[in-house]
């Protein structure tokens, strides 16, 4: 398509069959009744306030790193369950717009072409929700939200990470998905960086030296029981310092109790409910430009369960952003 045009990337419209359907006499009840479907290259701007979904099917990221591949499922699994979840939110536009597909190991073009779509949505003033997909997707996510605000005098971006690992791995040969801070703070100096989750025995040393040589905020897994007055407050001043934020969820930062389907499970990790208080605060800013959910590999899914959570979360955030 030429939306995608020189670029070595597959791209499948929305579409609704792969909604399952919870069949109801009533308007207005359940996701695949309210849902839209749409391509990038048909966006329209509208009075109504929008949110896109997308997906990024690639896990050539999680390959390279030497992780469990499967992610590339995580998109239709997640939207799957979405279908059938029923709707308590009004006077909100969803549209589906479809896939990002990797070819082999193209990795790049992939994250060039998800990037070009993140930002033809902010654009057009919708908000995306972009659902993977290894969390090689962070940094064609941000590009787009950079992409989209390069000729905005506010253009200062916060990112916000929910995630057991920093993945500010340095690119030594190939980008994957532990690299994808690392690149974004390479690259871009006044953007900052805030990690909720870290776990020590899943991050090195050499990862602590990086994070604190780049000025990282971050809390430990531990400082995750509750979001207590002392997270509040840092978050806070993160969010004063920044015109806009991003915020990205790597599965794999919940406990395995929750989210056992992703490429690296740890019991130690934080809770769903703890997340929603956490994401129901940084939607009181009105500083959140785009969204993304990572790493849910469903061939390591018990009872779907990843699946569910990861659909859950996205209609937690259509609901209160």
């Amino acid at each position: 398509m030429n939306f995608f045009k020189d670029l070595k990337v597959d791209y499948q419209a929305g579409n609704k069959g792969l909604y399952n359907r919870r069949e109801s006499e009533f308007k207005n009840q359940y996701w695949h009744q309210e849902l839209s479907v749409s391509s990038v290259e048909k966006i329209q701007n509208n009075n109504i306030p929008s949110i896109g979904i997308i997906g990024y099917v690639c896990d050539a990221g999680v390959q390279r790193n030497q992780g469990r591949i499967g992610t590339r499922k995580g998109p239709k699994s997640i939207r799957n369950k979405l279908g059938k979840l029923p709707i308590h939110f009004e006077n909100k536009k969803i549209i589906d717009f479809g896939d990002v597909i990797c070819i082999d190991d193209y990795l790049e073009d992939c994250q060039k072409a998800m990037s070009k779509s993140i930002s033809a949505l902010i654009k057009n003033t919708i908000l995306p929700i972009a659902i993977g997909g290894g969390h090689d997707l962070a940094y064609a996510n941000f590009n787009g939200i950079k992409d989209a605000l390069k000729n905005s005098s506010k253009n200062k971006i916060g990112i916000i990470n929910f995630d057991a690992h920093f993945d500010l791995r340095a690119v030594k040969t190939q980008p994957n998905s532990g690299t994808p801070f690392n690149q974004i703070l390479t690259e871009n100096k006044t953007t900052t960086y805030f990690a909720i989750g870290i776990q020590q025995q899943s991050n090195s040393k050499e990862l602590f030296e990086i994070a604190n040589k780049n000025k990282v905020s971050y809390v430990s897994n531990f400082e995750c029981e509750t979001f207590n007055t002392v997270l509040k407050s840092k978050l806070s001043a993160f969010i004063k310092k920044v015109d806009y934020l991003y915020i990205t969820i790597d599965l794999d930062g919940f406990s395995s109790a929750f989210a056992p389907g992703v490429s690296a499970p740890s019991p130690l990790g934080f809770s769903p409910s703890f997340v929603y208080q956490v994401l129901i605060f940084l939607f009181k800013s009105k500083k959140v430009i785009s969204c993304d959910i990572a790493e849910l590999n469903p061939d390591f899914d018990i009872d779907e369960s990843t699946a569910n959570l990861g659909a859950r979360l996205v209609d937690y955030i259509v609901q209160n952003i």
